[in-house]
């Protein structure tokens, strides 16, 4: 299959390498026990009211075993364990490294949007090419990209550049908890409120950077709105809806964490969403730092609602059309993306998905190693790769410090 050169260069095997058909795995075995482990039946569960009929009898006591992912998600996480609640944890600084915020790096204003209020955190002169940022579970601007944006490359970077963070509802640093009956936005709604947040700032295009969740938001607004984005740097991007595995423990999660608050299972499943399995021999200092965090600073109700949103995601529906005359029939993401994930990432199998969904002619795969959390683990790596994209879309970016240290 004949593909055009890239607009940039590749980065190297052990940094980058693209791939052009998704893996298909088939879990009907995993779903199958799945299903007679819970209901004692093998019959399929049609609709959501079902699903709600399993969940509600009570937290799995043994799991079924399938694909390395979904085996890798349930040896990750023990329902036993969800009843148990962390009552305190005390504070720890690991080699210096904080998630605490820097009141002097942004500038907040919340956003009156058509489904609800968003906090927007501005980075930046505003009248430079703006990149909008979006966020992962359990996490907001703060923790997800605070660190990646003090990293020294980043700034040199990042200086022909305003950052737009945007907060999903009730996600931000030090959040009340959002009101009884509150109805949080869908995944798609949450996607149309950045054309209310571009509004407000009167921005015409973005670029878009997000990672797991706010990914898969950003993707959703490429898909709507084309015209308004430049190209998408996206992180462990799921695009399929939410599977029977997933979409149980999402469950039972948000269930446990709108009635009792944050308990051992429900932050050992946030531990595998970001660092994946085997973190604590191989980060043990940064997943410290994550496990305090997520102990002492989310509002436990108001991320049920957000986790309950992602788990009821729609398909993104996008294909891969390579007939020309064709590609204007089908749902695609039409702007440039770099599809990014950590060697170690518990999410590897969905960007391959996703990268056999994407246009090969405009999007990229990037599989950095030796990580999960890439932006906390290889800075120094996606910033080059944030770089040849950027100058691939046509942006003026600022030299490297080893490319001006050549010159010398």
């Amino acid at each position: 299959m004949g593909e055009r050169e890239p607009k940039y260069s590749s980065l190297g095997e052990d940094v980058y390498r693209s791939t052009t058909v998704p893996t298909t795995q088939s879990s009907g075995g995993v779903v199958d026990s799945f299903r007679r482990f819970i209901v004692g039946s093998s019959q399929p569960l049609s609709d959501v009211s079902e699903k709600e009929t399993f969940i509600e009898r009570g937290p799995l006591r043994s799991m079924p075993t399938g694909t390395p992912e979904e085996t890798s998600l349930l040896r990750g996480v023990s329902a036993d364990n969800h009843d148990v609640e962390l009552k305190a944890v005390a504070a720890i600084s690991v080699n210096g490294k904080s998630l605490a915020k820097n009141e002097k790096l942004c500038v907040e204003e919340r956003v009156e949007t058509s489904h609800g209020t968003v906090l927007v955190a501005v980075q930046g002169p505003r009248n430079k090419p703006a990149i909008l940022t979006y966020h992962d579970l359990g996490l907001n601007h703060v923790a997800n990209f605070q660190t990646f944006f003090n990293f020294s490359e980043t700034k040199n970077l990042m200086s022909n550049f305003c950052i737009y963070h945007v907060n999903a509802p009730g996600q931000e640093e030090g959040a009340e908890t959002l009101p009884e009956g509150f109805v949080y936005p869908t995944m798609d709604e949450l996607s149309e409120q950045l054309i209310d947040v571009m509004a407000h700032f009167n921005l015409n295009r973005i670029i878009g950077l997000g990672a797991g969740v706010g990914a898969n938001i950003l993707a959703r607004f490429a898909i709507n709105y084309p015209e308004k984005v430049d190209g998408l740097i996206l992180i462990n991007t799921a695009s399929t809806a939410a599977g029977w595995i997933e979409w149980g423990y999402q469950k039972l999660n948000a269930r446990h964490l709108k009635s009792k608050g944050l308990g051992e299972g429900t932050l050992d499943y946030l531990m595998w969403h970001h660092f994946g399995r085997g973190y604590q021999e191989r980060q043990h200092d940064l997943s410290q730092v994550y496990r305090e965090y997520f102990v002492q600073h989310l509002n436990a109700k108001n991320l049920a609602l957000f986790i309950d949103s992602y788990v009821q995601r729609s398909d993104l529906g996008i294909v891969r059309e390579l007939d020309e005359t064709k590609k204007d029939k089908v749902r695609r993401i039409t702007v440039p993306v770099l599809n990014v994930v950590g060697a170690h990432s518990p999410h590897e199998d969905d960007t391959v998905t996703f990268n056999g969904r994407l246009d090969p002619t405009n999007s990229t795969w990037l599989k950095i190693q030796d990580c999960s959390m890439v932006l906390e683990e290889q800075p120094a790596k996606i910033v080059e790769a944030m770089r040849l994209f950027l100058q691939g879309l046509g942006f003026a970016v600022a030299k490297s410090q080893r490319q001006l240290q050549n010159l010398l």
